[in-house]
């Protein structure tokens, strides 16, 4: 897995984990037997391992910089070669820590022993040629899907074109062929990505795990099936609000395009959520909001009539973490990040965070539009730059997030503050709407964070079973419908088959990036927003809270984020919110208003599919 080039938007040491229970490994003994290794030794290796791998990071973070800014034949090699070379180091490093297993250690030193095992989400046996093959297939298929368009015979699209269909077409037809079209990218990948899983298994059974599907679920300070019994907990706390926004979304598509496009009762066809994978819905808001609710501003319109660049879009960005007393990023951020796409060349544009070297060389990648999403994203994708420095004094080994969630939700409770009022406070916005607005509001933000939670948990499901077998190679794709039926209740809007291969179509599955932390995260932002506007002494609605300006709410955000890994989560959980477990009822306390409308509304409707 690239360390960087992530749309998790987490630096290189947001790879490292933290896992309490170490792998029971025999202490390896040479054929004189000699006597065990001490503590002493053991601080030593940590101290020389951290400095090998801080130095690996770094050669793998820029051949990644140049393998996304610049796709072609010798960026991906350098990428691959440099992937190689961090993944053999990282598990010669992982096998030396299990030497240390019984030793008696400080929790410090024991904590960053049981990180190395579980430094890489695709780890290669320790042999040099199995390596190799699992560096090029990954940039292989990076490059597959970066470089991925979809031809008719009157034009081609990109996948950012493609996107913008999505995004404003009410066409069916259109948005079904660009849907099967961008699709053709990801068959090919098929037998290499079998092909990774058969020699990452084998990695990860060199460390100690049956296999992927353990080593993943083993980076959350608990046993891997009580978290996966979490995280199925928590979303049976928000499936009833999901199933409501289904049933009203659904209705709503059906009175537009009539029973011969969508069913009046049942799944949604896939195409017709505004999104290439139907994982938000906000793009559909206009033919679903509630009737009579109408928006008295629109963040695309203003950011168009400020006359904002891209580059101002960024700045605004920064502005709001410099009010929460945050220092400004580096000159160097300016001068190296991609902001907008080059003409000249090949990117990728997914929007990722990079800390390059792992201490203050902060940059984004993106392609910039000039529109409400971008302007959320931006100051989501700063959120990570802040985390990756307020960490950057821990060792090598806790430069990461508490857990892979943390990231993603500190990017993402930042996002929550763009409200009316944070909007008027920077001059965008004159005065902020009135509460008869709420609802839709409420109903715009429940169509991207309510509408994802069930492919977010659904991803790395799909990958759990691959991993561990249960979910065989010839039923790839079925698996991954059933799981989207089962979860969203959705359905390819034309016939697949196992001569398809969808997963590979979500940039996360070639990218190797795990995507239950979105899931963690679309829970935790809500936990971290709840108790920072309570933190800000705001009183009201919980959604029209925005805390920009704040300094305590800055000092706590620095105090959690500085602790890095070196932590478990839910020490950090505890230092945000008070609370030591993962708690959705925040999310429930968000969007009570909306609920209660949306159960109105579906009276008399047959919910469920």
């Amino acid at each position: 897995m690239k360390p960087l080039a992530l749309v998790t938007c987490v630096s290189a040491l947001a790879l490292f984990g933290c896992n309490e229970q170490a792998t029971e490994t025999t202490v390896q003994k040479d054929d004189q037997k000699a006597a065990a290794p001490t503590a002493q030794q053991a601080k030593a290796f940590l101290e020389k391992a951290n400095e090998e791998l801080g130095k690996s990071l770094e050669d793998y973070a820029r051949a990644s910089w140049i393998a996304a800014t610049y796709i072609n034949d010798d960026s991906q090699y350098l990428e691959a070669k440099a992937a190689a070379e961090f993944s053999l180091l990282s598990v010669k490093l992982a096998k030396e820590a299990a030497s240390y297993d019984k030793v008696e250690l400080d929790e410090s030193s024991r904590r960053q022993l049981d990180a190395l095992k579980l430094t890489l989400s695709f780890p290669a046996p320790n042999d040099p040629a199995q390596a190799k093959r699992l560096a090029e297939i990954g940039s292989k298929m990076q490059g597959m899907y970066g470089k991925g368009k979809y031809c008719n015979d009157e034009r081609c699209y990109n996948l950012g074109e493609m996107s913008a269909v999505f995004a404003n077409s009410r066409d069916p037809e259109l948005l079904k062929e660009l849907w099967a079209g961008w699709r053709e990218v990801s068959p090919p990948m098929r037998p290499l990505y079998q092909e990774q899983v058969s020699i990452a298994n084998k990695g990860a059974q060199d460390l100690g795990f049956d296999n992927l599907s353990v080593l993943w679920r083993s980076n959350y300070d608990m046993d891997p099936d009580a978290f996966a019994a979490d995280a199925d907990a928590q979303w049976e706390k928000v499936k009833p609000l999901y199933d409501s926004l289904q049933c009203h979304v659904r209705t709503k598509l059906n009175e537009h395009y009539g029973d011969d496009v969508v069913p009046a009762d049942g799944k949604i066809p896939a195409h017709l959520l505004g999104n290439m994978w139907a994982q938000t819905w906000g793009n559909v808001y206009e033919l679903v909001k509630p009737e009579g609710v109408e928006q008295s501003y629109d963040l695309t319109e203003l950011i168009e009539k400020s006359g904002m660049s891209e580059m101002d879009m960024v700045k605004t960005g920064e502005a709001f973490f410099s009010s929460l007393g945050f220092e400004e990023l580096p000159e160097t951020f300016w001068e190296r990040s991609q902001f907008t796409k080059p003409r000249d060349r090949d990117v990728v544009c997914h929007a990722s965070a990079w800390d390059v070297d792992n201490v203050d060389d902060l940059r984004i990648k993106m392609c910039i539009q000039k529109n409400g999403e971008d302007f959320q994203t931006i100051h989501h994708e700063l959120g990570h730059n802040y985390y990756q420095r307020a960490y950057n004094k821990q060792p090598i080994l806790f430069r990461g997030s508490a857990n892979d969630g943390f990231h993603e939700a500190l990017g993402d409770v930042v996002s929550l503050s763009i409200t009316p009022s944070y909007l008027v406070q920077i001059g965008l916005l004159d005065k902020e709407p009135p509460a008869s607005e709420d609802l839709g509001f409420l109903m715009q933000q429940a169509l991207d964070k309510i509408a994802f939670l069930p492919f977010g948990l659904l991803v790395d499901k799909w990958r759990w079973q691959v991993f561990n077998g249960d979910l065989k190679p010839s039923d790839y794709n079925k698996g991954w419908w059933e799981l989207r039926e089962k979860y969203q209740g959705i359905t390819p809007p034309v016939a697949r088959s196992e001569a398809d291969f969808d997963p590979g179509a979500k940039y996360h599955v070639p990218g190797n990036t795990p995507y239950t932390r979105y899931f963690l995260a679309f829970i935790q932002q809500f936990q971290f927003h709840r108790a920072l506007c309570e933190k800000a002494g705001y009183q009201g609605p919980l959604h029209r809270c925005s805390v920009y300006n704040n300094k305590d709410v800055g000092n706590s955000l620095q105090a959690m984020m500085e602790m890095g890994s070196s932590r478990p989560w839910q020490d950090a959980m505890e230092a945000i919110t008070g609370q030591r477990e993962l708690d959705a009822s925040a999310i429930i306390d968000y969007f009570a208003p909306l609920k209660v409308w949306l159960d109105e509304q579906n009276k008399g409707r047959q919910c469920g599919w």
